[in-house]
């Protein structure tokens, strides 16, 4: 899709080529020509739109401000001068400035995920583009629809070998090129509007993703430059596309005949704000829904209809899946080759989505609804009804609901009892970590998790005015949560952001404690602090070799020198606190909410319980290199 986009707007596809290639992608044609006309829309200005004169960076600060951008996330540098000489006398575009590039990279990140607004950034040549790359991948692995935009130090206009400047032979677009929807260099400066409305469509067309428009220094501070400003409403058009209603149909009988359905549900159900059409199709049909590798909780936790993470370990798989219906989900697989199917080859798969890239790029697809998850989902329970009579339907999906609810009770019995078994323990076991977390937390509060061996089963996580959100991101590059939950709260001003995050990580991005304390974003930072890098050291011990066998795991440990999470926060101005047992942890919750209510980031450092393989592990090289010194100054 993004190669054709991109051949689409150079003119190397015309309109009846491009909506041919997307019947061929499985696009209906109603479909394929609704997109055609999205992308079209801001190639020419349509007459009475405003016509500004001014340098470069007027221009570039003009047009972001009518795409409806709040905050400009930077790390800014001296080959920007002209787009920040122009941001300084503008008002409603506040600056949120971050102490690397690619913390600046998650805050765009945290906010776009809780707002679904693009988020914009600006980042310093091609050094700092290179040093966003970390978190420009974590973004593009989930479709955030982010606006990266850098100065330019063009190594075509004299010499390449240039200071701050793309290599000899490259371009600076080329860094990131892989973690972006679109790539681009611009040097003409009474371009610059139309590149930047091209980088805002782009990025938030289905699928979403990140963008780059790499600008030259020259073409920011030229004068005297004209050019149109469009609004947002004029070149960022989100239709609800919805699939073909003989495709429809033909799911909605597929569904009613199956035995054993399994739903797998993704990202684009909160994307497009279709979880209630979700539950409602799923307690229709009594569907088992499953979840993932996703960044949000797509249905609810407590649901009786949710069975967790999907797995050919699952019973409702086990047992025969005849119909397998992927909701707004990428395909499975993808962490390593596996030795045998991840998916029940003999069961029919029913698409339901806008990404049409990830529909049936490991395993076969039967039946494709193209369009959006929300309009799709509306039509396709309201085929079911009008194929099948109530009566039909409680009698079909009577035993499954009962079978169903008795699993998740059963699932949620042995949670509590797990918190119940580790609770009353110093190092915090994570289990009662979790669970004092989300009965102390505010009922809607948004819990970011940069933490894979966290525990979150005791939150009542979804969408819903009273539920919990949870939010993380699939790429696993660590140096995101810190960051992201900062943009998240400047999305979500009125909810309770709370960010849970392991010590390994927190030092990617504990420069944004800084941010935090500058702009008065009062975020909760909970780091679990078991002086580990767990996730990485479960690996080594899986591994069964020579670590297992002497107990020594290299570089897994982090104490010695212990980090002291609150002196680090400290020094940057965020007050803190330490917790080494639930009551302890509990009560620190609490004051910590109260500074954020009172407009103060918080810190609380969780002295936490390792667990799983090599566990009771403290070994690290005592290499001690002023030791090996031969000589010594007097």
């Amino acid at each position: 899709m993004r190669e054709l986009v991109k051949k689409y707007f150079e003119h190397g596809l015309t309109r009846r080529g491009f909506a041919r290639k997307l019947a061929q992608m499985g696009f209906a044609s109603a479909a394929a020509n609704a997109l055609v006309d999205d992308l079209d829309a801001s190639e020419t200005a349509p007459a009475g739109s405003a016509v500004m004169t001014g340098t470069g960076g007027d221009l570039v600060v003009a047009q972001t401000k009518a795409a409806g951008v709040e905050y400009i996330f930077t790390n800014p540098g001296s080959f920007e001068v002209g787009f920040f000489d122009s941001l300084l006398e503008t008002p409603g575009l506040q600056l949120i400035m971050g102490l690397h590039e690619g913390i600046v990279v998650s805050m765009a990140d945290g906010y776009h995920r809780v707002s679904l607004k693009p988020g914009f950034v600006n980042l310093h040549v091609i050094a700092g583009t290179a040093q966003a790359a970390g978190q420009l991948y974590n973004a593009s692995r989930d479709g955030s629809a982010l606006v990266v935009t850098a100065g330019l130090n063009d190594n075509q206009t004299w010499s390449d070998e240039t200071m701050l400047a793309p290599r000899p032979g490259y371009d600076q677009k080329e860094v990131n090129r892989q973690f972006t929807k679109i790539s681009w260099d611009a040097r003409n400066g009474a371009g610059l509007p139309l590149m930047l409305r091209r980088a805002f469509k782009t990025a938030m067309a289905a699928p979403g993703g990140p963008v780059y428009l790499a600008m030259a220094h020259y073409a920011l501070e030229a004068k005297n430059l004209k050019a149109e400003i469009l609004p947002a409403s004029r070149f960022m058009v989100t239709p609800r596309v919805r699939p073909e209603a003989a495709a429809v149909e033909e799911a909605a009988k597929m569904l009613i005949e199956a035995k054993h359905p399994v739903v797998i549900c993704g990202d684009e159900v909160w994307k497009s704000e279709a979880v209630p059409e979700l539950m409602a199709f799923s307690e229709k049909l009594a569907l088992p829904v499953s979840l993932d590798r996703s960044s949000y909780r797509n249905f609810p936790s407590h649901h009786p209809n949710n069975v967790g993470a999907f797995s050919l370990g699952l019973p409702w798989v086990k047992n025969g899946a005849d119909v397998i219906v992927f909701i707004g989900s990428r395909d499975v697989g993808g962490k390593v080759v596996p030795a045998t199917p991840e998916l029940p080859t003999s069961a029919k798969v029913i698409r339901i989505g806008m990404d049409t890239g990830s529909m049936g790029r490991n395993y076969a697809t039967d039946l494709a609804l193209v369009g959006d998850v929300k309009a799709t989902l509306r039509d396709l329970n309201d085929a079911v009804g009008a194929i099948a009579t109530k009566q039909r339907l409680t009698k079909m999906g009577g035993e499954r609901a009962a079978q169903l609810k008795a699993a998740s009770d059963a699932r949620h019995a042995s949670v509590a009892a797990s918190v119940k078994r580790n609770s009353g323990q110093s190092p915090v076991h994570p289990d009662e970590l979790g669970a004092v977390l989300a009965r102390t937390l505010d009922k809607d509060a948004i819990v970011l998790s940069e933490n894979i061996t966290g525990k979150y089963e005791s939150f009542r996580f979804s969408h819903r005015a009273d539920e919990q959100m949870y939010l993380t991101n699939t790429g696993l590059g660590l140096g995101w949560g810190i960051g992201a939950a900062t943009g998240a709260k400047l999305a979500a001003p009125d909810r309770q952001v709370v960010c849970t995050i392991g010590d390994g990580s927190v030092m990617y991005s504990a420069s944004g404690f800084w941010t935090q304390k500058r702009y008065q974003i009062p975020v909760l930072t909970v780091v679990y602090n078991n002086k580990n890098y767990q996730t990485v050291r479960q690996a080594y011990h899986g591994y069964q070799g020579k670590m297992v066998k002497t107990g020594k795991y290299p570089g897994m440990y982090l104490g010695d020198p212990d980090i002291d999470f609150v002196q680090l926060a400290g020094s940057q101005g965020v007050k803190g606190e330490k917790a080494a047992t639930g009551a302890e942890l509990e009560a620190a919750v609490k004051r910590g909410v109260e500074q954020t209510r009172d407009g103060n980031p918080y810190v609380i450092e969780v002295a936490t319980a390792r667990y799983g393989g090599g566990a009771e592990s403290t070994w690290h090289d005592g290499f001690r290199f002023a030791e090996t010194k031969r000589k010594r100054r007097v």
